[in-house]
């Protein structure tokens, strides 16, 4: 079987795959294209059946260094778009599984879910996106047809659902991404860190064209996740008080909520003072550091609003936190929401009592954002200036320095270091 191989920056070459087994579900024939940039042609689409080599950097090993590969990318299949990845960003979600702590591992991966492109072809049955578009993949997805989408109230598509273990694409099993024929595993159905990824257009969010990528990439996770906390499911009223617990990137973004929707007292809860000049910026007004403190931190946090915070928002993971969250909050009228994720063996333990006091506790994901219908609303507030996304890029290295941005992570460095690609 012979096919046509775009090679960026975009050649022509014929390569014979017929050794490939991966790619034997195409039904393949020659096929040429003239191509030119994403950037500067609105109207790109790629020849039908045709595979792109680009560089991808692919984790071979848990914790070792990424690997500036060449890849090849296979064409979109049934309800897959292919994107051109200009900007992506690393989330800490990278770093743990990267680490491959609680999991079980899976290597060789290319690593990546906040990031913004530009659609470069779609796939059978796509309607709703095309190429040119500028669009940000998202980890989770929003099918349209189950009853999660149909609800006003969920975000939790059943075919879509964040999936950490799967390798492959929902529609076969395969992977889009090989080199030398030999397959390598996705991540959370998105890859951002190649220059060319395949997703399903149900987790690729269409975006205003004028809103500058290398900025709102950084909305496609974790400040989301906060955000969307604070403002879908916390919900503050102007002047009340709200306690975050966790100063990373996650909780800022809930501190930028808390600005957002009026709040009067911000607390930040964490155990790195480090953190908390940088979260003045956020918006944080008062600090609490619980190594500081002899007493429980709930009970710091009552003495200090008068039997309570108003809503409160834990973005760790840790069970202590989450109690102490829960905890802290106003009988009668608070509310408590989780948004970080806790070992798989965690148990949650309180007394009953502090829920027929009228303590509420949530918890969310992904902030309650439908990817496809919310995520678009977001760039349009950074676009009318109601969000701040600049501060929370602290880091720009370019691709090919990439483990950079794990190093500033790993140090505790940096809140978002953003990754040019090309570069």
């Amino acid at each position: 079987m012979v096919i046509a191989v775009i090679s960026t920056p975009f050649s022509i070459s014929s390569v014979d795959f017929r050794r490939r087994p991966s790619f034997r579900h195409f039904s393949v024939t020659r096929a040429t294209a003239s191509l030119s940039s994403p950037e500067t042609s609105p109207s790109l689409q790629a020849a039908p059946h045709t595979v792109i080599r680009c560089k991808a950097a692919v984790a071979w090993e848990a914790g070792k260094p990424l690997v500036m590969e060449e890849v090849e990318v296979a064409p979109p299949q049934k309800n897959e778009v292919r994107i051109k990845i200009l900007f992506t960003s690393l989330c800490h979600t990278d770093l743990y599984f990267w680490e491959a702590k609680g999991q079980t591992p899976l290597f060789p991966r290319i690593f990546g879910h906040e990031a913004g492109g530009i659609v470069e072809s779609v796939g059978e049955g796509v309607t709703d996106l095309q190429p040119g578009d500028h669009v940000l993949p998202i980890f989770t997805g929003e099918c349209g047809y189950c009853r999660h989408c149909h609800s006003e109230e969920s975000n939790m598509c059943d075919l879509l659902r964040i999936n950490t273990e799967r390798g492959g694409m929902i529609h076969d099993g395969e992977s889009r991404f090989s080199i030398d024929g030999k397959p390598i595993h996705h991540f959370l159905g998105t890859s951002t860190f190649s220059e060319y990824t395949v997703v399903h257009s149900g987790q690729v969010a269409k975006i205003n064209p004028d809103a500058p990528l290398d900025k709102v990439c950084i909305v496609s996770c974790g400040l989301s996740t906060g955000l969307g906390a604070v403002l879908n499911v916390a919900k503050p009223k102007k002047g009340q008080s709200v306690a975050i617990f966790g100063l990373g990137a996650v909780g800022l973004a809930a501190a930028e909520g808390a600005r957002i929707a009026g709040a009067g007292r911000v607390i930040g809860v964490d155990l790195n003072p480090k953190r908390f000049e940088e979260a003045k910026k956020f918006g944080v007004t008062e600090f609490v550091n619980p190594k500081e403190h002899d007493k429980q931190v709930q009970q710091v946090i009552a003495e200090m609003t008068d039997g309570g915070v108003d809503r409160s928002v834990e973005c760790t993971g840790s069970v202590q936190a989450m109690i102490q969250a829960f905890e802290c909050v106003h009988d009668g009228w608070g509310v408590a929401v989780l948004v970080g994720v806790p070992s798989k063996d965690d148990a949650f333990k309180t007394h009953p009592i502090n829920f027929l006091n009228e303590r509420t506790l949530k918890g969310t994901f992904f902030g309650n954002y439908k990817p496809k219908t919310d995520i678009p609303g977001i760039v349009e507030k950074y676009m009318n200036k109601e969000l701040e996304l600049d501060k929370f890029i602290t880091h720009a290295v370019p691709f090919s320095e990439i483990n950079k941005a794990f190093d500033y992570m790993l140090k505790g460095e940096c809140i978002r270091c953003i990754i040019t690609m090309g570069a």
